[in-house]
């Protein structure tokens, strides 16, 4: 059995649930999120606790019996609390401003970047060199967050770039650490 399947899922009084044949529909005070039931796992709801089991051993099915569940739950986190990447521009001149498109990135290239506002997010700056992306959809708020990042990676030799807040960049020594070993 999968350890993550098999843990029960505790829904808040805050949050309701809507179950149809393929789909898991969680409804709370920040918004409305929606989750795909496979086919082959089965959901019974007692008194608020979700358990999530399945029909047979199948190895396709049971690769889908742990994501079952955690797809709920990031459901019922996502519309109690919400999900938050931070990101940090590193390097001189970097900075980021609010735009009405959506972000402007002014990241090392001959124009500033604008990065278009999606639906479902929030895209938030704090001072000259902070992001904050927030959202009830886990998926779609790392997704915004990585394409944020793509504009500028983290080079490897002095670290320049966006990166995560928590995120470490190991550095590569340059040319001249070589030569002067030899």
């Amino acid at each position: 059995m999968s350890r993550i399947g098999r843990k029960p899922l505790h829904l808040p009084s805050t949050v309701t649930l809507e179950k149809t044949a393929i789909s898991l529909k969680f409804t709370g005070p920040k918004g409305t999120l929606e989750s795909v039931l496979p086919e082959g796992i089965h959901l019974e709801e007692k008194e608020g606790v979700l358990n999530f089991t399945r029909e047979n051993d199948i190895p396709s099915v049971r690769a889908l019996h742990g994501l079952a569940r955690r797809l709920a739950q990031n459901c019922v986190i996502g519309v109690t609390e919400g999900f938050s990447k931070d990101l940090v521009l590193i390097g001189t001149g970097y900075r980021v401003a609010p735009h009405a498109e959506g972000l402007s990135l002014s990241v090392g290239y001959s124009h500033p970047v604008i990065f278009k506002k999606v639906p479902g997010v929030t895209i938030t700056t704090e001072g000259q060199d902070k992001i904050k992306v927030t959202g009830i959809d886990k998926q779609l708020v790392g997704q915004v967050a990585a394409d944020i990042r793509a504009v500028r990676k983290p080079e490897p030799y002095k670290g320049k770039g966006i990166r995560y807040a928590d995120e470490v960049v190991l550095k590569k020594q340059g040319k001249t650490a070589t030569k002067t070993a030899a």
